[in-house]
């Protein structure tokens, strides 16, 4: 079977403005001083940025958005003691090499730990490896037999790593292999390649991913800078293929967490690339990373002014993965101000109070009377809502 060099991957010698390993840096407009302070961090985790994705940064812009997610940073070896090298409980739910099981019908299949980009905020990043070539049938083999023997799984997440640095040989032969076991209904690809090498979804790829199988693709896109020609090209390939597309993003202090940038990202990766924005995903206790988290309540602010401003399907969810693998639980905001049985009071997205009365068997009507004094005391009624 070929590399897992994808067919697009630029050769030794022709990335002169790409970074594959922390001496490509000398090339870039960094200043002397940065890279000193930065280097231990330059020398502590992977470093990787296509030739596509650097292009996208404004050298002249310290706080650029690209920038912050790609060049290492001092920051990076502040480790707090309350965070965790494996935050999310990948390790804990893993039954066999390469399988993740932590929901009853779905499993996390990795056929790879190499990534096209290695993100400075990535919650995995002390389990990549950018080590040797590290797709094998064999390696690979105890996970299928595991997604077999449990019929209960329906939809397998190929993630890693990115699954798309493969070659479309050996993502046909993923495929292939997924699409024998027959209780399975869809597959899922967790990749960044549509963002930072858009060029790799080619013809090729789409037919290596199609077959009986649904099939979702969910990129993870950061900022709207990130959204560029190509990467409308390579999303219309995807949707044209019939695939369903999804998108990832997580909340990052000084690149996205504000409503302006968020809103303008999701419109545009709804309205221009046809991609549902699903999880917005509270930054995790990956070590290191607390100059990137903001609050909680941070975060429920910037979402109370997405919900009711932008259409529906352009807001996301925003969910924190809870440690040690005890999943996604959604963050909000909340509402509800008030309840008294079946009587509530809602706050809208506008800041106004409404009441609203549940019409069931359990709560029958009231004499005029009771109900016409209760009103006077309750908050303005509201009109039934657009849906």
């Amino acid at each position: 079977m070929s590399s897992g060099k994808y067919q697009n991957e630029p050769t030794e010698g022709s990335h002169a403005k790409a970074v594959w390993r922390p001496q490509d840096l000398d090339g870039l407009p960094i200043s002397a001083t940065e890279r000193a302070r930065n280097h231990a961090a330059e020398q502590t985790f992977n470093i990787r940025i296509p030739k596509h994705y650097v292009s996208q940064i404004d050298w002249d812009n310290p706080q650029d958005p690209i920038r912050l997610q790609t060049i290492p940073q001092a920051d990076e070896l502040l480790f707090d003691p309350r965070e965790l090298t494996d935050p999310i409980g990948d390790q804990a739910h893993s039954p066999v090499p390469r399988i993740t099981h932590r929901y009853p019908d779905r499993v996390l299949l990795y056929p790879t730990y190499q990534c096209a980009v290695y993100c400075r905020h990535c919650f995995r990043k002390e389990s990549l490896s950018d080590a040797n070539d590290q797709f094998s049938e064999e390696l690979l083999r105890p996970a299928f037999s595991y997604i077999a023997a449990h019929p209960e799984v329906q939809e397998v997440i190929v993630t890693g790593g990115d699954p798309l640095i493969l070659s479309s040989q050996r993502l046909a032969y993923l495929r292939s292999q997924l699409e024998s076991i027959p209780h399975l209904r869809m597959i899922r690809f967790h990749t960044r390649v549509p963002v930072v090498t858009p060029q790799r979804v080619d013809q090729g790829l789409v037919e290596a991913l199609t077959g009986r199988l649904m099939v979702c693709v969910v990129t993870h896109f950061n900022h709207p800078q990130e959204i560029t020609p190509e990467c409308k090209v390579a999303a219309q390939r995807l949707r044209e293929a019939g695939f369903v597309l999804l998108n990832q993003t997580v909340l990052l202090r000084g690149i996205n967490d504000n409503a302006e940038t968020l809103q303008t990202l999701f419109r545009e990766l709804f309205y221009t690339l046809g991609i549902k924005p699903y999880y917005l995903h509270h930054c995790d206790l990956t070590r290191g990373l607390s100059h990137f988290r903001t609050t909680i309540a941070e975060g429920l602010d910037i979402m109370q002014k997405l919900r009711g401003y932008m259409s529906g399907p352009c807001v996301p969810q925003y969910v924190l993965d809870l440690p040690g693998g005890n999943g996604k639980i959604p963050l909000g905001p909340s509402y509800t101000v008030a309840q008294d049985g079946h009587c509530y009071t809602f706050r809208n997205y506008q800041g106004k109070l409404c009441s609203y009365e549940e019409v069931v068997p359990q709560n029958p009507p009231r004499r005029q009377s009771e109900t016409q004094t209760e009103a006077d005391s309750q908050p303005e009624k509201c009109a039934q809502s657009e849906r």
